[in-house]
């Protein structure tokens, strides 16, 4: 069961069947920015684009400089060659960051965003007062990881796959038809040639900073939700426990959007990491 049904608000609504508007970094990176203070920085998963953190953007840029940026060959930014690794696009990510001349952000992602974002602050540190990593992947076991490059291969022999997904990022709750809907749209928008380059980085980048979290000497939030078979409360308890500063928050009876199936409970959450300075109680 669910602790809490998806959201009701109109903040998916706004965005279904409606693209925000974007501005270009210099190098073709797509962002939209709403709000004003402090800079909270957000990247989204593979397949998805920045309209994905719509219940985040509108609850956060009431007090907040929100910066949601579409990943490398999603939405409209340009995408990396093919081949590309996730050190890559962590690369990519600071290179955004200078383009905008953006230092001590609040850095949120999520699933290969959350990559990216561990990525960033173990490369970076310096532009990172804090990370927030939703629905992140850290060391699968030998069975997931066979899984998961199986599914990057079949990508780049036939394309998207766009069930499988929806199967295991969502559950059956009639609440979840709108939010499911939804990503399945934006799983049909997507570069085929950006989703296969990200995936196959995905794929392969879940120890590509696995052994960062120890070095990380800022608030760092591991959340993600007790049902998500492939970003398990058991990875984000075991990064959390590696991160001096680190915390794991489990949300209950959902799966791997949890952003969008359980916002209210994502947003508190967050709201609690953007004014921490140690770990929480």
């Amino acid at each position: 069961m669910q602790t809490e049904s998806a959201t009701t608000s109109a903040d998916i609504g706004r965005a279904q069947g409606e693209t925000l508007p974007r501005k270009k970094s210099s190098r073709g990176a797509a962002y939209f920015e709403a709000g004003k203070g402090d800079v909270l920085v957000l990247i989204h998963g593979v397949g998805m684009r920045l309209e994905a953190w719509a219940p985040q953007i509108e609850q956060f840029s009431k007090t907040h400089r929100v910066i949601a940026v579409d990943m490398p060959g999603h939405g409209e930014s340009e995408r990396l060659p093919a081949g590309s690794a996730i050190p890559d696009f962590v690369a990519w990510l600071g290179r955004f960051l200078g383009d905008l001349n953006l230092n001590r952000v609040s850095l949120a992602g999520h699933s290969m965003g959350a990559m990216i974002s561990g990525g960033a602050v173990a490369s970076v540190p310096r532009l990172i007062a804090r990370v927030a990593c939703l629905n992140g992947v850290y060391r699968r076991d030998r069975q997931a990881k066979a899984a998961v490059l199986a599914r990057a291969e079949a990508i780049r022999a036939a394309g998207i796959d766009k069930e499988g997904p929806l199967a295991r990022w969502f559950d059956d709750e009639p609440n979840n038809r709108q939010a499911r809907d939804l990503t399945r749209t934006w799983l049909e928008q997507v570069d085929p040639e950006g989703y296969a380059a990200a995936y196959t980085a995905f794929a392969g980048g879940d120890e590509a900073y696995a052994d960062c979290w120890p070095s990380v000497a800022c608030p760092a939030l591991f959340l993600t939700a007790s049902g998500d078979p492939n970003s398990t409360p058991e990875m984000a308890r075991a990064m959390a426990a590696a991160a001096p500063k680190g915390w794991a928050r489990i949300i209950e009876g959902h799966r791997h959007m949890v952003n969008l199936t359980a916002p209210d409970a994502v947003n508190a959450f967050l709201a609690e990491w953007l004014v921490a300075e140690e770990r929480p109680a």
